[in-house]
């Protein structure tokens, strides 16, 4: 499965809400590279061990596998703007599932032999944190379903990214990790 061709055939990529500015989170070239101690510091254990440890988290038993709600997903231990809102679709893997990514610098791929064949792992390109995986059953424009992991994912909606762009961080129900 050639990734690139298959984004590059369909056009572009989703772009994020008009109001979502992208400049407020660091960009995947602004590599992030932590101790084991600090990353298990910076996330909760089930966030470690899906980031850090490529585990899997039970299909519609996460957070964001039915949610429609208009935003920016970004990578839970670093903050790197992944998958726009406008690219999910409802796959009924029990995973939150989108046709492509913000771009393709946002993320990157290995192959996984885990379960004995060839999958294609996504993870952030800032972080290399474990996002989940990408198949090339989805629908158009570009036929891909990067199935991902709510635990590594954070959505970033227009009430969020207000108080973020207004110095309020302090004020949402999350640390922002950068």
């Amino acid at each position: 499965m050639n990734i690139q061709n298959k984004l590059e055939n369909a056009g572009g990529v989703p772009s994020p809400p008009e109001w979502f500015d992208e400049r407020l989170y660091p960009a995947p070239d602004d590599k992030l590279d932590l101790t084991e101690e600090q990353w298990q510091e910076r996330l909760s254990g089930s966030e470690y061990q899906v980031q850090r440890s490529e585990a899997t988290e039970r299909p519609f038993e996460n957070e964001y596998h039915a949610t429609d709600t208009e935003g920016v997903y970004v990578c839970r231990g670093c903050s790197n703007p992944l998958f726009s809102s406008s690219a999910k679709f409802k796959s009924s893997s029990g995973w939150p599932s989108f046709f492509a990514p913000i771009s393709a610098r946002h993320v990157g791929t290995k192959t996984d032999y885990k379960l004995l064949m060839p999958r294609t792992e996504v993870h952030c390109a800032r972080c290399s944190g474990h996002l989940g995986h990408v198949f090339d059953d989805g629908p158009d424009p570009t036929g891909l379903r990067y199935c991902m992991n709510s635990s590594s994912l954070r959505l970033i909606d227009r009430q969020s990214h207000q108080k973020i762009a207004e110095g309020r961080e302090q004020d949402l129900d999350f640390r922002l990790n950068r």
